[in-house]
């Protein structure tokens, strides 16, 4: 298991700026994912269930989507992957 990038590190810039990246992508389509109420993970709208947590609650509303978005874009990842249990 490798070791999380730390703040101010180019590697640590890189993910946020794809994490910021990616956010603008599903704000500016919100009606296209929706919100994990397991995890507050976003998915496309058509999942069933969550592929982090697997839970089938989610918060369509663009709304929730923005604010999520907008969040999640602010803060390194936290969950873990599948390939983290590799």
């Amino acid at each position: 298991m490798g070791t999380s990038p730390t703040p101010h590190s180019k590697e640590f810039e890189k993910i946020m700026l794809e994490r910021a990246q990616r956010a603008a992508q599903i704000i500016a389509h919100a009606q296209k994912y929706k919100v994990c109420e397991g995890c507050d993970s976003i998915v496309t709208a058509d999942t069933i269930t969550c592929p982090t947590c697997h839970s089938y609650r989610f918060d369509a509303t663009p709304e929730r989507v923005v604010r999520q978005a907008e969040y999640l874009a602010t803060r390194p990842p936290q969950s873990l992957q599948s390939s983290d249990y590799v």
